[in-house]
Formats: structure tokens, sequence, C-alpha cells
């Protein structure tokens, strides 16, 4: 199958990593990338929306139709930030793509980065894993094709990817040796963009993928 693909947070560390697995996959025949900056990457299937309103897509709404794939990787962390800004950016933001995209694109696969540790009964004393799982809720209700809600843990960023946060510099020399320790817990950036790509093209045998499947579906061929 041919997919033509949205991405939105192409300049964080797991959209990075999407993109790259997106435009290196000769099934993927076009991306387009919506975002507040450009991601600064050129290539013949990419094509950029700078977009700067998250909750309102009525400027570019005639530009969103005749894509099969969303792959929304839009995140932070909600350390420092408040608690209304935080649910504004994890669960407003995508609930607004998704409505919009859904009814555009019926045939549309919708794939979100979730979390490992996101409560989807919304009942964890942790802020962020009950925003987390309000977002996946909320996103289930959406008529897409397909929609994977998925939920990676230890992320290491590959291929030129830049790194989110200091911690993944200092992790990287002993990223094969987490990975050997902890191998339902730690994937990659090439994994989790692979397996993004799959869920599109082969569909998954659940909705919410958690680290472990994460990887086994980033195998799949």
């Amino acid at each position: 199958m041919k997919i033509n693909a949205i991405l939105f947070g192409a300049t964080g560390m797991i959209g990075q990593g999407v993109l790259i697995e997106a435009l290196e996959d000769p099934e993927v025949a076009s991306v387009l990338v919506i975002g507040r900056r450009s991601s600064g990457v050129q290539h013949a299937k990419l094509e950029e929306i700078i977009h700067d309103d998250y909750l309102n897509y009525a400027a570019i709404e005639s530009q969103l139709s005749g894509y099969n794939a969303c792959f929304f990787c839009l995140g932070v962390s909600s350390s420092g930030m408040s608690p209304e800004k935080y649910y504004t950016i994890t669960h407003d933001y995508a609930v607004a793509v998704a409505d919009v995209l859904s009814r555009l694109n019926p045939d549309m696969v919708f794939c979100f980065i979730s979390g490992a540790g996101t409560d989807d009964e919304e009942k964890s004393r942790m802020r962020w894993a009950r925003v987390k799982g309000k977002a996946e809720n909320s996103l289930k209700s959406f008529p897409f094709k397909g929609i994977y809600l998925m939920r990676p843990a230890y992320i290491q960023h590959r291929k030129g990817v830049r790194p989110s946060y200091v911690f993944y510099k200092i992790f990287a020399p002993v990223y094969p040796v987490l990975r050997f320790l902890f191998p339902r817990m730690v994937t990659n950036t090439e994994e989790v963009g692979r397996a993004m790509i799959n869920a599109v093209k082969f569909g998954a045998d659940k909705q919410t993928l958690e680290n472990r499947d994460i990887i086994e579906l980033a195998k799949k061929t």
C-alpha cells in the first residue's frame, strides 16, 4: 500500500525518528509535517505547513484531505508546567487534530504517542498519567479506520536524532546494556517509527501498544 501521512511533532525526538523512517520507507509516498517551525529537513516526499494554532485548523483545512495516516508525536513533560497548560497540550491538541482529520479522512489510521504508565482509568495519583489516559479515551471515540495508542517507555535516540533531554546523551553509551537488562522497557526512535508505519500497513492485534508490543510490531515485514 501507499501511505500518505501527516506528522505532528517532527522537531521532537520521537517525531524526528518517525520522520526519518517514513522518508526511508518506499511505501510512504508523502509526508506532510505540520508544526510551528520547520523541521529543517528537505526531501522530495516531504511537505511542510507552518501552523501555530493546534486548536484551530480552519485556515489550513483544505490542505488536510487525501491522507491515510497520522503520526501524532506532540508531547511535553508535565514537570514545571501548570495543570491547565499540560492538559491543553496533551489532551486538547490531540482531540482537535482528531476531530478535523477523522472528518476529512475516514480511511485514516491515527497513531498517538502516549507513554508507559498511562492510566486509562484516569485514577492515578500522577497527573500526567491521568491526562494521558484521558487523551487516549477521548481519541477512541473518533471514527478512524484504525487508532493505535503507543506507550513506549525509555526511548534511545538513533540515526542522528537530536535527544530531547540531556540524560538521553548520558545513557547513550550504555544503551546496549539497558536493552539487554530491560528488553521490555527499552526501545529506540527507529523502532517507534517503524512500529507506527507498520500499524498503518498491517494493523495490530490490540489498540493499546505497550513498549514490548511496539518492539514486536516494528519487526513486521
